[in-house]
């Protein structure tokens, strides 16, 4: 009797199995490998980085359409103190940010947009107090570089206390102060960083 309740149910079984959607095959099916999100993970640092000589600093590269921290060293001069040190640690940095990733960086995505020469200046006397003056006006960078700048500049010992950052150009343009929030760091690409124009004393 169970022995034919078994046999009844196995063409209600193929019924069921058929209304699902789910088709029986012997032979094995292969879709690819699973998706991988490998991406944009920092690679471990090499021996030689970690034992450089230096300040140890942050900057931050591009990697997909947001900003990644990368750790590296600044190399500012013994003895060097107060305004000049700092300007010496802000062009540190950004060189650091033209100097293309490295491969181990380039395999995992990451690039920079932060182009050419790292010319950096103190305040002229009727800036504020702390402004840096780049050599490419912070206006004409692309949204991109401008954030690198920005971030980069603002977890470092040149931002002011609350984090920002006083840019301005070669010319004629007012300083402005500039601050880095995690929308920046999220869509630099569509956001830039906020900024509000500064006066000197």
């Amino acid at each position: 009797m169970t022995v034919r309740r078994r046999l009844l149910a196995l063409p209600l079984l193929a019924v069921l199995l058929a209304g699902c959607g789910i088709r029986a095959t012997e032979v094995p099916t292969y879709y690819g490998p699973a998706p991988s999100r490998v991406r944009c993970v920092a690679p471990e640092a090499d021996a030689s980085t970690r034992s450089a000589p230096g300040t140890p600093v942050r900057i931050f590269l591009l990697c997909g359409s947001s900003l990644v921290a990368a750790d590296r060293v600044v190399h500012v001069p013994d003895g060097t103190a107060g305004a000049e040190r700092r300007v010496l640690m802000a062009r540190g940095l950004l060189t650091l940010l033209a100097v293309p990733p490295s491969a181990a960086e380039r395999s995992a995505g990451y690039t920079t947009d932060v182009r050419g020469g790292a010319e950096v200046k103190g305040p002229r006397p009727d800036d504020p107090e702390g402004t840096l003056r780049l050599g490419t006006a912070p206006g004409d960078l692309t949204s991109y570089a401008l954030a690198q700048v920005v971030c980069t500049l603002s977890v470092s010992a040149v931002a002011e206390d609350d984090g920002s950052v006083v840019l301005a150009g070669p010319g004629d343009a007012p300083p402005r102060r500039y601050t880095c929030t995690d929308e920046v760091r999220a869509r630099p690409g569509t956001t830039e960083p906020p900024s509000t124009p500064v006066h000197g004393d």
